[in-house]
């Protein structure tokens, strides 16, 4: 009796860790994966990410840089509608410890990445906003903003 009992308890488990193996693998599915390198030339490959309300996106940058991260770090900050980004760049560049987002603003920040360097990555993961429209991603590190390290989220409706 006890071995039947260890025997289905045994398959019971089994089937609760396949079940949250699958559940795991079908979140992961549900989450579009994008990749975006940023340069020496302060600029991101990826220029415009279209999404749609709601969606899970998976944003991973890329540095690819021979300078140290102090001279050429790179992050990506993706930030609500109608902030002034003028303000809130100036206002980040000076939050070296705050992986280069002011205080002030990190409620209008919807995701970021820390700063890395040269051959690092970082990945986040967030829920796009439900209203349609153009959210600014950028790089905070002190003048690439103005150098063009920049790039649009741009959220619209399916057809």
């Amino acid at each position: 009796m006890k071995t039947l009992i260890k025997l289905t308890l045994s398959i019971l488990l089994t089937g609760l860790m396949a079940a949250q193996i699958f559940a795991a693998a079908g979140e992961t599915e549900n989450v579009r994966e994008i990749t975006v390198k940023g340069t020496d030339n302060m600029k991101f490959d990826v220029t415009l990410i279209e999404a749609e309300p709601g969606e899970k996106l998976r944003v991973t940058l890329v540095v690819e840089s021979n300078l140290p991260k102090a001279a050429m770090g790179h992050n990506i900050a993706i930030v609500d509608q109608g902030v002034n980004m003028d303000d809130f760049v100036f206002a980040s560049m000076t939050a070296k410890d705050n992986e280069y987002i002011a205080p002030a603003f990190q409620d209008q920040v919807i995701a970021f990445t820390k700063m890395i360097g040269g051959g690092e990555t970082d990945t986040i993961e967030f829920t796009v906003p439900d209203t349609p429209g153009e959210y600014e991603y950028v790089c905070t590190f002190p003048g690439h903003y103005f150098g063009g390290m920049k790039g649009i989220l741009r959220v619209t409706n399916p057809a």
